[in-house]
């Protein structure tokens, strides 16, 4: 058998997040309505599908997000919104994650998939890290995709911001501590904690674009508060974490 014929009979991979978004608010843009393949749109969203960076072209197969495929995902979203009455198709959970959010957080979710397709078009996801969260070793969870969380990350590690940000805050406070639960890791540690801090952006996923990161914009935060935030798929503002501290 060729490798062609391989790869024209290789399952497409799962969707992902980020993909399932732009789904659904292409249906959204349709008045909850599934789309044909023949659709301009589908066939612009299957162009566009294809672009992004998240699965390697070794898996994709040649019917990787065709609009045959596209158009069948509109009709998993639409049959499971709760208002559908007629026979609904096998979505996946991911597909009601996201149409949950989307009826929950509408405005919210459409500025995440302008952002997304902003990132495809214009190659700067092409350009960030595939890790996610390095430091701690594992994926981290967002309820706006893998994409933008990448970009994210990429704008907390970068070392020139943290610094500044860390300068800053000593002038004002004259030591360095987490801005949730007061921990200060010279004072734990020693010589050997000195200045050790990490920094969060504390600008939502679909709002941390192609902007100037301002110093107000970054929260300096320990290990475990700044895993705190990240952890679970709908992330917490460090007030939110400070409230549940505080009531422990």
């Amino acid at each position: 058998m060729s490798v062609e014929g391989v790869a024209g009979d290789r399952r497409a991979p799962a969707w992902e997040r980020d993909e399932v978004i732009l789904a659904c608010d292409l249906v959204v843009q349709n008045g909850w309505r599934e789309l044909r393949p023949a659709d301009p749109r589908v066939i612009e969203l299957s162009s566009l599908l294809q672009r992004m960076p998240l699965h390697p072209p070794a898996v994709r197969g040649l019917k990787f997000r065709n609009p045959n495929g596209v158009a069948r995902k509109t009709v998993d979203l639409v049959t499971s919104h709760p208002g559908y009455d007629g026979k609904r198709t096998k979505g996946g959970k991911i597909d009601r994650e996201v149409l949950h959010d989307f009826l929950t957080r509408p405005e919210e979710m459409q500025a995440v998939a302008r952002e997304i397709r902003a990132g495809i078009e214009d190659g700067s996801f092409e350009r960030l890290p595939e890790t996610l969260d390095a430091d701690s070793g594992d994926a981290v969870e967002a309820s706006e995709g893998r994409l933008l969380a990448r970009r994210y990350f990429a704008r907390e590690r970068n070392p020139r911001l943290r610094e500044k940000k860390i300068n800053a805050f000593v002038k004002q406070h004259g030591r360095v501590f987490c801005e949730v639960c007061g921990f200060d890791f010279e004072a734990t540690y020693g010589t050997r904690g000195a200045s050790y801090i990490e920094c969060h952006h504390a600008v939502p996923l679909h709002m941390s674009g192609e902007t100037t990161t301002r110093l107000r914009d970054l929260v300096l935060l320990c290990a475990n508060c700044h895993r705190m935030i990240h952890r679970g798929s709908t992330w917490l503002t460090p007030a939110e974490l400070l409230a549940i501290v505080r009531t422990e």
